[in-house]
């Protein structure tokens, strides 16, 4: 007989749906849970803020894919090779000194003061969506704009060629959603991930040939110098296009349901667009895209939190859960546009702490206040129960939302870091 709890299960239309009310059952019986996946990969779940906090900054945790064990290997690292080699090795599974050198290579081109620059070239960015909408009625915003506007934001940031902004699939996103080996869709995923190398491969030649002042091109310059070795520099390619716009299109799409869910909050936002930057905050923290980090794993059986951790067991922390504790956040499942401070996780903690969080508090100011400018007397246009949120493990958001907006407005923005009238 097994000496460990039944595993919790987190998959299900109802969790993700919502997952928050079990997120509560699981801080009310204490910080450490064994959890099950689709894949069938069992896990070790933190929730709680300060349970979280400690998980992300604890030294013992590292999250190199070499630490799992056998147990894990066998369901969690569904990416086949050679692709789990080449394309899994970038800045979310190393451990210091290799990861602070790694991470070095790209912090200066998502520093809050150069993004903060470019807010002019999104905003234009944001405006040209909105100004291919028809001039009233009815449109899914996933589709319309949420799934286009990051990428851009992104193709600016990296110094990705416009060729290859048009090229580049948005199904390859798709290979972050877990697909097992006996799974139907298994031929279709592993089409997405050669499909998506071969881009890759493509993209670093070209930059090779004609490199520029952009941080593709130093990236390459470093897989040629030393720096990185070729799987490093395909990996953080992999992560910048991947990572890098994809969580921001489902941020956008859980911040425009929980207002549309929330609609005197919508109102108030519409009205007063100097609230913005406190409002983004909260979205952040009430429902993030972020909803479970990565894997970590202890070199040796461990305690945690008073729980006995097998060596190379999965160590994963809750976000969401973290973001939700009553214990550090008073009516935490509130949506209050006025909390201060408001320390939420949704960047994650520590050293693996997102690089691109200034670009993406700028993406989400931007995203909502032209939204709400441009698109008076938002509303939903489906039915909240008919939403489907999106299917990956580590990730909230929908893949489509269908909204009525009256009559598109055209009004520019005039000034300020917000838009407005």
């Amino acid at each position: 007989m097994s000496a460990w709890p039944d595993p919790v299960e987190l998959y299900g239309a109802e969790y993700t749906r919502d997952p928050y009310p079990l997120y509560a059952e699981l801080r009310a019986r204490g910080p450490v849970h064994r959890v099950r996946f689709p894949s069938g990969v069992c896990a070790w779940l933190v929730t709680g803020y300060e349970a979280a906090q400690q998980a992300l900054t604890d030294p013992r945790l590292g999250k190199h894919h070499s630490r799992g064990n056998a147990a894990w290997r066998a369901r969690a690292s569904i990416m086949p090779e050679p692709q789990h080699s080449q394309l899994q090795v970038h800045l979310l599974h190393q451990d210091p000194p290799r990861h602070t050198e790694m991470r070095r290579l790209i912090t200066d081109a998502f520093a809050p003061q150069r993004v903060a620059a470019l807010r002019p070239r999104f905003q234009e960015r944001a405006d040209a969506l909105l100004d291919a909408l028809p001039e009233g009625g009815r449109v899914d915003l996933v589709e319309a704009f949420a799934a286009h506007f990051p990428f851009q934001v992104l193709a600016d940031v990296i110094g990705l060629p416009e060729e290859f902004a048009a090229r580049f699939d948005r199904d390859w996103g798709k290979v972050v959603q877990p697909v097992g080996p006996e799974d139907p869709g298994r031929p279709v995923y592993e089409a997405r991930l050669r499909g998506l190398q071969r881009y890759i491969a493509d993209l670093v030649a070209a930059k090779r040939r004609q490199p520029g002042d952009d941080l593709l091109s130093r990236l390459v310059a470093a897989r040629d110098d030393g720096r990185l070795g070729p799987e490093e520099l395909d990996s953080m390619v992999f992560q910048l296009l991947v990572a890098g716009q994809e969580p921001v299109t489902n941020q956008i799409t859980t911040a425009l349901v929980a207002l549309l869910r929330h609609p005197e909050r919508l109102a108030e936002l519409a009205a007063d667009p100097e609230l913005l930057p406190r409002a983004v905050e909260e979205l952040l923290r009430y429902d993030s895209a972020f909803e479970l980090t990565t894997w970590r794993f202890f070199a040796e059986d461990s305690e945690l939190h008073g729980t006995r951790i097998p060596a190379g067991d999965s160590v994963i922390v809750s976000l969401c859960a973290a973001n939700r504790d009553p214990e550090r956040f008073a009516d935490a499942d509130a949506l209050d546009f006025d909390r201060s401070p408001n320390p939420h996780l949704a960047f994650g903690h520590g050293i693996h702490f997102c690089p691109g969080a200034a670009l993406a508090r700028i993406e989400l100011q931007i995203a909502l206040g032209t939204l709400l400018r441009r698109l008076p007397d938002l509303k939903p246009a489906a039915p909240d129960e008919e939403l489907r949120w999106i299917p990956a493990v580590l990730a909230r958001g929908v893949d489509r939302l269908p909204v009525d907006y009256g009559r598109r407005g055209g009004c520019p923005v005039t000034h300020g870091p917000v838009a407005a009238c």
